[in-house]
């Protein structure tokens, strides 16, 4: 039998990097979601300040997999 999965849609912030918005996102759905398996970046977009890139925002759709009987 297959896995089953759900998927939510967040997104993650950073004033370092795009990557570092993606981890960032992914660090805070991990601590109240379970069994992560992928994600996917359906969106980059920023702030600005002054001419310059000043905070990464980076959607996210994180698939996490249900629990079967016996997990």
């Amino acid at each position: 039998m297959g896995n089953t999965y759900a998927i939510s849609e967040i997104v993650g912030t950073s004033e370092k990097s795009v990557e570092d918005a993606i981890e960032s996102g992914i660090a805070t759905a991990s601590k109240s979601l379970r069994n992560l398996d992928w994600f996917e970046v359906s969106n980059v977009r920023g702030h600005l300040s002054d001419g310059k890139v000043a905070h990464y925002q980076v959607t996210l759709r994180i698939g996490f997999r249900y629990e079967t009987s016996g997990s």
